[in-house]
């Protein structure tokens, strides 16, 4: 098991985490510190939908580098 297979588990948790809050709107998510710079701009609603999609470009990252190592 490559090093490359961490790292494709690594996007896709992070994805997984990403999306789950957006969705869930986890409370304990979007009131940390580093959270309050973006919802203090932008607002919670569209927080989540960036958190939302970042989650799916994440998860898709992943799906697309472990077919991408598939093949080679």
């Amino acid at each position: 098991m490559g090093p490359h297979y961490f790292v494709q588990s690594l996007f896709a948790l992070s994805g997984i985490l990403a999306l789950l809050a957006a969705v869930c709107n986890w409370d304990w998510f979007f009131t940390t510190r580093n959270m309050q710079f973006l919802v203090s701009r932008i607002g919670r609603t569209r927080s989540r939908i960036v958190y939302g999609f970042l989650g799916l470009m994440l998860i898709g990252m992943a799906v697309y580098f472990f077919y991408a190592t598939q093949q080679a």
